[in-house]
C-alpha cells in the first residue's frame, strides 16, 4: 500500500493566511505583522522572504510561525515578540523595564535637531528617563561631536540602553547614571531631552491592551493629573541647562498648555513657542530655554 504525503504550504500562503487571521482579530497592520513574524520564524530578511514566497515552508519554521502568530493574537505587540523595535532608522533591543520606542517620539529628535544650528559643535546631551536609549542614540547619530549622559531610575533599563548604544558604536560617547531624573547630577548641558511618564492614573485603563499590559507601568503613570514627572523635571532644568541650552520634553495629548504654564511658573525658564506636532498633528515636543 502506498501513502501520499500532503505537501506543506508555501511561505507566501502561510503569511497570507496569518494576515487574514490578524485582520479578523481587528489587529492593525496585519500584513506587516504577519511579514515580520514569518521573517523571524524562518530566519529571512525582507529580500529572502520575497524569493521564498512560493517555496514550501520548512516544518520547524511552520511550527515557530504558528507559535508567534498565537502570541500576536493574544495581544502581545510585535515589538515585544521580536524583542526589538526600529526608531530613527536604528534598531533597538527592548527590555521589561523599557517602553517600546514609538514613531511620535521621533518628534523630540526632530525638535532638538532643529534647535541646534551647528551640528558639528561639541555638545553635552542629557537624556532623562533614557529607557532603550533611542532618543539619545538618534541624537548622537546626527551630532558627531556630542557626548551624552543617559539617566534612568531602572538599572535594568540602563543595561538595555548601554547594550543598544554599544551595538550602534555610540557607547564610547555615553555615560550612564541610575537616579531620579537629574537630582544626582552636577554641571550644565547644551541639550536635555526627556520622554517622561505622562498618563494620569485613572486613564491607564483606557490605554490599548498592547500598552497597558506590556509596557512598564512606572514608565507610563504620572499621578492623578499626568503631570507629576513634569513638576519634578522642570525645576531641575533650570539648574542643568546651560545659558544657551535647549530642553525638549515629550507631551501627552492635550497637555501642552498645562506643561507650558508649569514651565513658565518655575522661574528662569521660557517656552520657545508652540509645541512641535507629531505626524498625527498632536502637539508633542515642547521646546524650553533658559530665560535671559
Amino acid at each position: 500500500m502506498s501513502s501520499t504525503s500532503v505537501p506543506r504550504k508555501s511561505y507566501g500562503a502561510l503569511r497570507r493566511e496569518a494576515a487574514a487571521r490578524l485582520r479578523e482579530a481587528n489587529i492593525e497592520a496585519a500584513e506587516t505583522d504577519a511579514r515580520l513574524l514569518i521573517c523571524r520564524a524562518a530566519g529571512f530578511d525582507a529580500a529572502a522572504l520575497i524569493s521564498a514566497d512560493t517555496m514550501e515552508a520548512d516544518e520547524k519554521a511552520v511550527a515557530e510561525y504558528s507559535r508567534l502568530i498565537a502570541r500576536r493574537l493574544s495581544g502581545e505587540p510585535v515589538a515585544r515578540i521580536l524583542g526589538e523595535k526600529e526608531f530613527w532608522s536604528l534598531r533597538f533591543a527592548l527590555g521589561a523595564d523599557t517602553l517600546v520606542p514609538r514613531p511620535e517620539t521621533e518628534t523630540i529628535v526632530e525638535a532638538a535637531l532643529a534647535a541646534i544650528p551647528e551640528k558639528d559643535r561639541i555638545l553635552r546631551v542629557l537624556d532623562l528617563g533614557a529607557g532603550t536609549g533611542a532618543i539619545l542614540a538618534a541624537l548622537l547619530s546626527e551630532l558627531p561631536h556630542a557626548h551624552g549622559v543617559a539617566v534612568d531610575r531602572s538599572e535594568a533599563a540602563l543595561r538595555v540602553a548601554r547594550e543598544n548604544l554599544c551595538n550602534l558604536s555610540l557607547g564610547g560617547r555615553v555615560s550612564y547614571l541610575c537616579g531620579d531624573w537629574a537630582s544626582t547630577l552636577a554641571g550644565t548641558f547644551d541639550l536635555i531631552v526627556s520622554n517622561p511618564p505622562y498618563i494620569a492614573t485613572n486613564e491607564l485603563a483606557l490605554l490599548s491592551p498592547e500598552v497597558r499590559e506590556h509596557d512598564p507601568r512606572r514608565a507610563l503613570e504620572a499621578g492623578a493629573d499626568g503631570l507629576g514627572a513634569y513638576r519634578v523635571i522642570l525645576p531641575q532644568l533650570r539648574e542643568r541647562l546651560g545659558i544657551e541650552g535647549t530642553a525638549v520634553l515629550e507631551l501627552g495629548q492635550g497637555q501642552e498648555a498645562e506643561v507650558a504654564a508649569l514651565a513658565m511658573a518655575t522661574g528662569g525658564l521660557r517656552v520657545a513657542g508652540p509645541a512641535r506636532p507629531d505626524l498625527a498633528g498632536i502637539p508633542r515636543a515642547l521646546v524650553i530655554h533658559v530665560k535671559r
